[in-house]
């Protein structure tokens, strides 16, 4: 039996907003204790940097007061430039001598001094059949850029335990709802970010970050309508849009949708010359951008996969007194992040 205590608050900080999730677990079913978001200023993240973190340590507080979170440990995950994300193929060794070596290693493939970045690995074991190699997931994030994080929840009292990349939270929040065995595409589309993860048999085979994301749309009918923001935001997500400019929505929506496209199928392009014997089964959309009218259909037609939206919270109990379920479907796929967070217990 574990305690709402004893898991970390998610905490998902991206360009446009923070996302907070608190779960509960007992045997192994989950469920919500409390959830909810704020909208960042302008700038306050770019690319996965904390620009102003003093704005940001504030909408995080003020969103655990309105919360009555009181929990003080929480996990976090981090995308963009600073994380590097690389499978690499190795001997196959023990995990001590793997942890020696996987710093040299590692030398050849980041951009960085390796005395500036925090190294981790999963070995994914596919040396079958007595092959002597295996290949290593290597991930690398600047010790900069995390320990900006690490200190600016420190300044507000909060204790990160648990540090992920977003992919591979996504990936914990999708595994708890479906079996292992399929092949699958998780994509995660935020306002300035796509993040991929496609999974395979349960492990993490083809991972990377993308700087392209929903704000591309908004911006792009922004200046082709003259709106605000708020009134863009809506057009983009297909509240009552007006006949007379259903044809120059859908040329912008083809334009940007496009480039999204273009890299899930590279990624995808990818995953099968590395295991055609393994066809993906599903695309798997969740963020704010997985919310753009037509999207789905319009990325089934370009990859014929099945495709499908996503909610972490599909299978979690919850208090209706609490959370309004249409709330909770509304707002489902872009915690699928933070919910892949808070499943996880507290490392300290």
């Amino acid at each position: 039996m574990f305690s709402s205590s004893q898991l970390v608050v998610g905490v998902d900080i991206g360009s446009h907003s923070v996302k907070v999730c608190q779960l509960k677990r007992a045997d192994k079913a989950y469920s919500i204790v409390t959830l909810g978001s704020v909208i960042l200023p302008e700038g306050a993240v770019d690319d996965g940097a904390l620009v102003e973190p003093e704005m940001v340590a504030s909408a995080i507080s003020n969103l655990f007061k309105n919360l009555k979170i009181k929990n003080k440990k929480v996990g976090i995950s981090i995308s963009g430039y600073s994380v590097i994300v690389k499978k690499v193929n190795l001997a196959v060794m023990g995990e001590k001598e793997m942890e020696d070596h996987i710093m040299t290693e590692a030398e050849q493939y980041i951009p960085f001094d390796i005395q500036d970045v925090y190294i981790d690995f999963q070995d994914l074991k596919t040396n079958k059949d007595g092959y002597e190699r295996t290949d290593v997931m290597l991930v690398a994030a600047k010790k900069e850029i995390v320990d900006d994080y690490l200190n600016m929840l420190e300044s507000i009292g909060l204790q990160a335990t648990i540090v992920d990349i977003d992919g591979f939270a996504l990936e914990n929040t999708y595994e708890y709802n479906t079996p292992k065995t399929e092949n699958v595409a998780l994509i995660d589309i935020g306002a300035s970010k796509m993040n991929i993860n496609i999974i395979s048999k349960g492990m993490s085979v083809v991972a990377r970050d993308i700087v392209v994301g929903s704000r591309q749309l908004t911006e792009r009918i922004m200046g082709q309508f003259d709106l605000e923001f708020e009134e863009a935001e809506a057009l983009k997500l297909g509240v009552n849009p007006p006949d007379d400019k259903d044809k120059e929505l859908q040329e912008i929506y083809s334009a940007v949708c496009t480039q999204w496209i273009f890299e899930v199928k590279k990624a995808i392009d990818l995953y099968h010359s590395n295991f055609s014997d393994a066809p993906l089964s599903r695309i798997v959309l969740s963020g704010g951008g997985s919310k753009v009218e037509g999207l789905i259909d319009y990325l089934y037609q370009e990859t014929n996969i099945e495709v499908e939206q996503f909610n972490p919270f599909n299978n979690m109990k919850f208090s209706k007194r609490k959370i309004d379920p249409k709330y909770l479907k509304q707002v489902g796929p872009e915690m699928a992040i933070a919910s892949g967070i808070a499943i996880r217990p507290s490392a300290i």
